[in-house]
């Protein structure tokens, strides 16, 4: 089965400026008191809609990206690092991940398995994984149709098993996105270790509405 053309999957998502609903749901949850003030990893960016929408309630941005054209005017912005590196080759993602921790983590319409490990451990404690791409099925829709880039079912919630706290999980067809499509969402919490409860489960979130 043929790889998604890079350019034109590329060229599709950046003419989406909007943020994901998903993402702007469960915003409020991302922690602004810790470690990093409310850091936020944008990361395979594109064009920085979620990184523009948290640095437009306060956060500081870190987008990464292989191609940053599109970031030139984000990086010039107070609190936004831009980097640019090939997420799929070599270690230079995972050693730039390594080397930092966020209040919350963006991934939407990606997937690189050799980095979603890295991901959860780039957290700082209370951190908040946005997650949201492709899943099995998806074949029957618009690219992405390679199972390398579709995720198996159930496979964010076995990301978040004993690691983080689900606040909330999704999949199916969803209509009501920025690219119609088979998907599935993830918001989780890296707080199963920062207990005060009795029964060492940790306090639960709430959940926002829907928009």
């Amino acid at each position: 089965m043929a790889n998604p053309d890079p350019e034109k999957t590329r060229s599709r998502h950046l003419r989406i400026t909007a943020p994901s609903p998903w993402v702007a749901r469960f915003a409020p949850l991302v922690p602004k008191g810790g470690p990093t003030k409310g850091a936020i990893l944008d990361l395979a960016a594109g064009g920085g809609r979620h990184g523009r929408y948290f640095h437009a309630l306060g956060h500081p941005i870190t987008a990464i990206d292989r191609d940053v054209s599109s970031l030139a005017d984000f990086a010039d912005e107070d609190g936004v690092t831009v980097i640019e590196t090939d997420l799929e080759e070599g270690t230079n993602a995972k050693d730039v991940l390594s080397r930092r921790t966020f209040a919350g983590i963006v991934v939407i319409n990606y997937l690189h398995r050799p980095l979603m490990d890295v991901l959860v451990g780039a957290l700082e404690p209370g951190g908040v994984l946005i997650y949201e791409t492709f899943a099995r099925g998806n074949e029957d829709f618009v690219r992405p149709r390679n199972p390398d880039h579709l995720l198996k079912s159930g496979e964010l919630l076995e990301l978040a098993r004993g690691k983080l706290q689900v606040v909330a999980y999704e999949h199916g067809i969803i209509k009501a996105a920025d690219i119609e499509g088979v998907k599935q969402r993830l918001c989780a919490v890296n707080n199963l270790g920062l207990s005060t409860r009795d029964d060492g489960d940790p306090a639960p979130h709430p959940v926002p509405d829907p928009a």
